[in-house]
């Protein structure tokens, strides 16, 4: 299976992504991810949704981010 690419992603109509969906398109292990948004979301660069131990990425907040280094709103980084 080919490997999933930022184009794949801005093309997906879904409004979030799985941790597994981001981990191979910037090629790091799913794990990394939820356990870096548990800790300190805000150093992953990205939105993400934090449900217990569920991480959930905002599609549009990360494609903004992969694009552009920052997302279209930083109201998100509201503590």
């Amino acid at each position: 299976m080919p490997k999933l690419t930022l184009a794949d992603i801005e093309d997906m109509t879904a409004a979030t992504l799985s941790v597994e969906e981001v981990a191979e398109v910037i090629g790091v292990n799913a794990q990394n991810i939820r356990q870096q948004a548990q800790r300190e979301p805000l150093k992953l660069g990205f939105p993400v949704i934090v449900l217990l131990s569920r991480v959930i990425i905002p599609r549009a907040g990360f494609v903004s981010f992969m694009k552009y280094g920052h997302t279209r709103s930083t109201c998100w980084e509201v503590e």
